[in-house]
C-alpha cells in the first residue's frame, strides 16, 4: 500500500507513525511545505516514510502528488479541505481528513455525486470529535429497537492542571477557539435547536485521579448526528470535558471581546483582537506536559420493552515510549485506521461520506485495541414503563 500523508504537524506525525508501524510494509509519502518538519519526522519513524516538500495551495503538484496512492489523509488546516478533496477526487484516490468545521463539511459534501461517479470515497471529519465518538454513538444506537437520548463527552487536558486556565494547546489554538465561538447544532425535546457554546455547564466524572471534572457545550463535535437523528431521538448533545472553573474564566475572556473581529492598529501593521488573543494563547498555554484524553458516549434507548443503557468509555494518556500524546493518539490513530479502510476496500461504498455513516464500528474498537486505546463497553438493561 501507498499512503499519502498531507502535514508533518502533530496530528500528521501520529497518522504517519501508525500507517507505518502497522504496516511496516507500505511505503508513507509524508508532505509538508516545510521539508525540514517532514524529514524530521520521517527520521523518527522509520525508513518506509519518505519526506517531501509540497504546498497544498498548488492544484497541480497536489494532484500530481496523489496520482498512484491507494489513499490520502489530510492533516493540514481544515480550510483547505474542500480543495483538497477536489484534488483526490481528480486524482481518482480516496482521502480522509481530520476536519473539524462544519461549513467546510458541508461544502465538501456538495461534492458527492461527483465522487461516486469518479469511484472515490472521501471521508471528512475522521478524528476524535468529531469521528470516533460519532462512530461510537452510530454503533450503541444500533443495539436499540427505540432512542431517547445520545449524550457525548470529550476531553482532552494535561494531567497537571496549568494555572489561570488549568489547560495546554493539545491541538491548534485556533480550532480551540472555532470550537469555542462558534453555536453548537443540538436536538432537544425532538426538535434540532443550537445552543450556545461554553454553555449548559455540567458536572461529570472519571475514576481518580480525575474525579470530578466539568463539561459544557462546544461546536463540531456532532458532525452530522443531528441530522441523521432528526425525528429518531429526543435529546443529543456533545460537551467538551475540562478541568472545573475552566469554562467560566475562557467565557470571560470572550465577553470581554478578546476574540472579536475588532481591527486594532499596532505600529504600521492592522490586526483583529483574535489575532492577537491566538498569539497569546500559543504563547500562554503552550506546553509539553504529558497529556491525558478522557471520552464517553452515553445512548438511552428501548429494546424489547426494556430500557438499555448502553456506555462506551476510555481514558488515554501521553505515551513516553513512542513521544505521541493521548490527543496525538486518539485523533491519528482512528484517521489512519480509516486510511487503511478505504485502501484495503473494507469501506466499499463512494461518495462524500462522514466516518459515521461508512466506518464498521466494531472493527475500529478492534482495530483501536489493537494499539492499545481500551474502548470499554457497558450495557444496563432494566424492565421498563
Amino acid at each position: 500500500m501507498k499512503y499519502l500523508v498531507l502535514g508533518a504537524g502533530m496530528m500528521g506525525h501520529a497518522i504517519a507513525y501508525d500507517l507505518a508501524t502497522t504496516d511496516p510494509q507500505c511505503e508513507v509519502l509524508l508532505t509538508d511545505i516545510d521539508e525540514e518538519a517532514a524529514r524530521r519526522v520521517a527520521r523518527a519513524i522509520g525508513s518506509n516514510v519518505f519526506p517531501a516538500r509540497l504546498d497544498v495551495h498548488d492544484g497541480r503538484a497536489l494532484e500530481s502528488t496523489m496520482t498512484g496512492c491507494d489513499a490520502v489523509v489530510s492533516a493540514v488546516s481544515y480550510s483547505v479541505n474542500l480543495a483538497v478533496s477536489q484534488a483526490a477526487i481528480r486524482a481518482g484516490v480516496h482521502l480522509c481528513d481530520l476536519g473539524g468545521n462544519n461549513d467546510v463539511v458541508d461544502r465538501q459534501r456538495t461534492l458527492h455525486a461527483e465522487a461516486a461517479a469518479r469511484g472515490v470515497t472521501v471521508v471528512p471529519n475522521c478524528g476524535l470529535a468529531p469521528g470516533l465518538i460519532n462512530i461510537l454513538a452510530v454503533t450503541g444506537s444500533g443495539e436499540c429497537e427505540e432512542l431517547d437520548a445520545i449524550h457525548l463527552r470529550v476531553g482532552g487536558l494535561p494531567q497537571q492542571p496549568r494555572p489561570p486556565l488549568d489547560y495546554q494547546i493539545v491541538f491548534s489554538v485556533e480550532g480551540l477557539l472555532n470550537e469555542y465561538l462558534e453555536p453548537s447544532t443540538v436536538i432537544h425535546d425532538g426538535c434540532r435547536t443550537q445552543v450556545e457554546s461554553l454553555t449548559g455547564v455540567e458536572d461529570i466524572r472519571f475514576p481518580e485521579p480525575f474525579g470530578t471534572l466539568e463539561a459544557f457545550s462546544t461546536s463540531g463535535g456532532l458532525s452530522i448526528l443531528p441530522e441523521l437523528f432528526t425525528g429518531k431521538v429526543r435529546t443529543l448533545d456533545y460537551k467538551t470535558i475540562r478541568y472545573r472553573g475552566h469554562s467560566a474564566r475562557f467565557k470571560m475572556l470572550l465577553d470581554l471581546g478578546f476574540a472579536s473581529a475588532e481591527p486594532i492598529v499596532v505600529g504600521d501593521s492592522v490586526r483583529t483582537t483574535r489575532e492577537l488573543f491566538t498569539e497569546m494563547l500559543k504563547r500562554c498555554l503552550a506546553g509539553d506536559s504529558p497529556d491525558v484524553v478522557l471520552a464517553r458516549a452515553e445512548i438511552v434507548g428501548r429494546t424489547q420493552g426494556r430500557i438499555r443503557r448502553i456506555s462506551y468509555e476510555f481514558i488515554d494518556f501521553h505515551d513516553t515510549a513512542t513521544g505521541l500524546s493521548a490527543m496525538m493518539r486518539t485523533t491519528g490513530f482512528p484517521t489512519a485506521i480509516v486510511a487503511q479502510m478505504l485502501a484495503s476496500g473494507v469501506i466499499r461504498d463512494r461518495g462524500v461520506l462522514p466516518p459515521e455513516v461508512c466506518v464498521p464500528g466494531q472493527l475500529m474498537i478492534a482495530a483501536l485495541a489493537r494499539r492499545g486505546i481500551t474502548i470499554r463497553k457497558d450495557i444496563n438493561d432494566q424492565q421498563g414503563t
